[in-house]
């Protein structure tokens, strides 16, 4: 009877407007599940601080050069070091949604009088909120290595919103990549190659300019590109900073209009 009654309890509680918080307690479930594993944690904090240090004083003597006169290593590279962050910090959605899936959660949750809708939204909501808290803490370590802001706090302002919007989106590829594959560890391994390209082919540690001319029209135009230099001219106040933002905010909305539905398909199939 339980089994039986249990999808009709969760309609009657989706239509009584509960969908929101059964999505905000999943996300707070994901949430304290990086407390509690402290692997997840060193992931989320700690190698985005390496990744700014190594950069910085490891490659910027030698990138400097190739940079337009009056602009500095560290100032181009931070926009870059938050996307290429946010990116792989985006395939936790994957690998946890792949492990959910293996242990039987996802059943578990099914079984409970919510709305199936929350698994997802939590899922990429948590993640939204690591981010936003990694982002923060970057920009504290950035400050320290000597980054400076060429615009004003607004373009600032802009330039985390975007990098944000950019990580929801890039949350919901790797939702497909966890509903697809049978566990956490395939979810790795099989989201490495869509990483690679996406961060080294592109604008975010060195200029375009500098890759071979085959690679430069993959590198100029591909999302991380576009999203880096929208960032970027945000930050510096270098180059058609609206133009940047456009095609930035483009690629973001058609990412979720495209991933988002598919995801959900795949997660009733799941199911």
């Amino acid at each position: 009877m339980t089994a039986v009654a249990a999808p009709a309890r969760a309609a009657t509680r989706v239509k009584r407007g509960h969908a929101g918080g059964d999505a905000v307690t999943m996300a707070w479930r994901n949430l304290l599940n990086i407390k509690r594993n402290p692997q997840l944690l060193v992931f989320a904090t700690i190698q985005p601080v390496i990744f700014v240090v190594m950069f910085r004083y490891v490659f910027g003597g030698a990138i400097q050069g190739s940079l337009p006169a009056g602009q500095t290593y560290v100032n181009f590279l931070m926009p870059g070091i938050f996307v290429q962050t946010i990116v792989f910090g985006a395939l936790t959605t994957g690998v946890g949604l792949a492990d959910d899936l293996s242990k039987g959660l996802i059943d578990r949750f099914r079984s409970l009088p919510m709305a199936r809708s929350a698994v997802l939204v939590g899922r990429t909501l948590a993640d939204f909120v690591r981010n936003f808290f990694v982002v923060i803490l970057m920009c504290i370590v950035g400050f320290i290595v000597g980054w400076t802001i060429g615009t004003n706090v607004w373009g600032l302002l802009g330039a985390i919103g975007i990098i944000l919007a950019f990580s929801y989106a890039l949350s919901w590829v790797f939702a497909n990549v966890g509903l697809t594959v049978k566990d956490a560890e395939t979810a790795q391994a099989v989201s490495f190659p869509i990483l690679a390209p996406l961060v080294f082919a592109s604008s975010a540690f060195v200029p375009v300019a500098t890759m071979p001319s085959w690679l430069q029209g993959w590198a100029r135009n591909q999302p991380v590109s576009v999203v880096v230099d929208a960032a970027r001219s945000l930050t510096i106040g270098v180059g058609p900073t609206s133009e940047y933002v456009i095609k930035a905010l483009i690629w973001i909305v058609g990412i979720i209009a495209v991933c988002a539905p598919i995801a959900v398909a795949r997660y009733r199939r799941a199911v």
